[in-house]
């Protein structure tokens, strides 16, 4: 072969590895495009509202819990209006519990009108930013969701500001400044994507993260559940760290009856899981002190947060009437970042309720951030 047939083959192939809008890339590095199709968000239930923006479905890599190369989806919203202060900001949305079914997906959801934290993220579109938003793995693709398994929660929420940056009609940098938010299940994701960064996603020009009733001690949360009506819950953090991390084999430690119930919750919404599960005990449901053995509380070490400093400033906030993440997880992940020198802002919510605090925290965590964004200074509460 001579060299100008071989440089002219090299020249396709490059060309056949780029993503594009609506197509399929070769590429297996994190945070390279699948697929961006073209999709629209509305507000209400019966696809009504549409939200005036640009948005795209898409499916990016990633990366599992076990270092694995996966596929995510997820949604890119983008403001119609351009941007006028420079480069767009990129922020991750990460949003809080769903459920495990693929039906439960952030992505399905903002399609069908029915998706909550559209509220939170159309105070980031008022701004101008572009909001990036994960499905997180095995929600809204094929495999169980990992629900609860920080990392692979951490890659895919970085992974989808990088999925962004690489769609040509959104015209997003790779230089814009980046800041990420979220709350519950979400709070987790945005704190451990803001452990990874440095060594993960060091590229990306991340600002500021704000996290919200962040369930950082998994162990505490499932303690804190068991027996109440929120149950459901701990139970989908089971499934979610046993699809994560196969060794755990939850299946050999159910009885009948918890194998049935743990079964049927696989394609759960967070409602259904909630009332299907209700006041039960883990005690009740297995055959074994599951979350003691060995291998469970190496894996719930691996998942708890704070073991690794944040490089960039935090803003953490708990609601002190919090029913289901015990205000005293929160404030302790808050200590556990302060020792280490992390610059934290910490803000103790007077809601009365988990739910509560989302509510009451979003818009003030969205505020921090626009601040992280324009540079002002950083204020720390260590």
């Amino acid at each position: 072969m001579n060299l100008r047939v071989r440089a002219t083959m090299s020249m396709i192939g490059a060309f056949l590895l780029l993503p594009v809008l609506g197509g399929t890339a070769q590429s297996t590095t994190a945070g390279e495009l699948v697929e961006a199709s073209p999709t629209t968000v509305y507000l209400a239930p019966g696809r009504l509202l549409e939200v005036p923006v640009k948005a795209w479905h898409l499916r990016y890599r990633s990366t599992s819990a076990t270092g694995t190369a996966n596929v995510v989806s997820g949604t890119l919203l983008v403001p119609r209006t351009p941007y006028p202060f420079g480069r767009r900001p990129i922020a991750g949305y990460a949003v809080g519990t769903h459920g495990l079914g693929d039906r439960c997906a952030p992505s399905n959801a903002m399609a069908q009108g029915t998706e909550a934290e559209l509220a939170i993220m159309s105070l980031m579109l008022l701004k101008g930013w572009a909001v990036a938003v994960t499905d997180y793995e095995g929600l809204g693709t094929p495999g169980d969701h990992t629900y609860m398994a920080g990392l692979s929660q951490g890659h895919a929420v970085l992974d989808s500001i990088r999925a962004a940056t690489r769609v040509g009609e959104a015209k997003l940098s790779t230089e814009a400044p980046v800041v990420v938010m979220g709350y519950s299940q979400g709070g987790s994701s945005a704190a451990w994507a803001a452990q990874l960064q440095p060594s993960y996603a060091p590229e990306l020009r991340l600002k500021g993260v704000a996290a919200g009733g962040v369930p950082a001690d998994l162990q505490a949360v499932a303690d804190n559940l068991d027996g109440t009506s929120d149950f459901g819950l701990a139970a989908a953090a089971g499934l979610g760290l046993d699809a994560a991390y196969p060794e755990l084999s939850l299946a050999s430690h159910l009885t009948p009856e918890g194998s049935a119930l743990f079964t049927g919750a696989r394609d759960d919404c967070v409602a259904e899981l909630r009332s299907a599960l209700s006041g039960r005990r883990l005690s009740e449901l297995t055959t074994a002190d599951v979350m003691h053995l060995p291998e469970w509380q190496a894996r719930l070490r691996e998942n708890r947060l704070g073991a690794t400093t944040p490089r960039v400033p935090m803003y953490l906030y708990h609601a002190k009437g919090d029913e289901i993440i015990p205000y005293g997880v929160g404030a302790t992940l808050r200590k556990e970042y302060c020792a280490q020198g992390a610059k934290v802002l910490w803000t103790g919510l007077p809601a009365g309720s988990h739910v509560l605090g989302a509510v009451e925290g979003g818009p003030l965590a969205v505020g921090w951030l626009a601040g992280r964004v324009i540079g002002l200074p950083v204020v720390s509460n260590c």
